[in-house]
């Protein structure tokens, strides 16, 4: 994976429009998780590649440091070749003086070889720099934008039970609406009052049977009355 293209795929997911992708989701808990799932996928990937990126930063370093320390060890040994040619040629011997100057050249040209290693790798050094800071700020970022989206499906899960049970329980009430038990109440009760009316209509007939029966006594007493008082006005 490439520098370049670690560095897009942190940036896209780590600016990733969290509601916006909701709002086009069918099922929005799903979708979480799943962008859950490949968002801890895509941080353990760039993880890798930014951890390899740090790598090869911190070989580029040392190899710098390398070529710097060289070239002052290259710089000190010329030095020292120079001042024993310098020593050898006041003393008369020519010929090994020569030959330590010699030395120092040599010394020199691996100095300025070392130099030009470090030189060259320093606007390397700088840009590999600068696209770790890059993508450690895109990981960080990504991270963040991970904790949002499990908070976010926390939030949802917790939404989400909390309408099922009012819907439960409003279905509750509607039933109760519907079957009403008073209404059932009522039917007994008009039920009772019918068997009531029945008792007081018998009770009414019975009664009136009987007012019948007196009546009709009361009227053989009365013709009993009048024969009794006939006989007597014959007398």
């Amino acid at each position: 994976m490439s520098k370049q293209t670690v560095l897009g795929r942190v940036t896209q997911l780590a600016k990733a429009n969290i509601n916006a992708l909701l709002d086009q989701a069918e099922d929005p808990q799903k979708m979480l998780d799943q962008l859950i799932h490949d968002y801890a996928n895509n941080i353990a990937d760039a993880e890798e590649a930014v951890a390899a990126t740090i790598g090869n930063l911190r070989l580029m370093e040392q190899d710098h440091r390398e070529d710097v320390d060289a070239a002052k060890e290259w710089g000190g040994k010329a030095l020292a070749a120079s001042r024993k040619a310098d020593e050898l040629r006041a003393g008369g011997q020519t010929a090994e003086a020569d030959r330590f100057d010699n030395l120092a050249k040599v010394a020199l040209g691996r100095q300025l070889q070392s130099e030009k290693e470090a030189r060259t790798a320093e606007p390397t050094i700088a840009a590999q720099t600068e696209v770790v800071a890059k993508l450690r700020t895109g990981l960080d970022q990504m991270k963040a934008k991970l904790a949002e989206l499990q908070a976010k499906r926390d939030e949802l899960v917790a939404r989400a039970k909390s309408a099922r049970a009012q819907n439960t329980m409003m279905d509750a009430v509607k039933n109760v609406d519907v079957l009403d038990p008073t209404s059932e109440l009522s039917r007994f009760e008009d039920k009772v009052r019918r068997e009531e009316a029945r008792a007081l209509g018998k009770q009414e007939l019975a009664a009136s049977s009987l007012d019948a029966q007196f009546e009709q006594l009361d009227a053989l007493g009365d013709d009993a009355e009048i024969e009794a008082r006939l006989a007597a006005l014959k007398d």
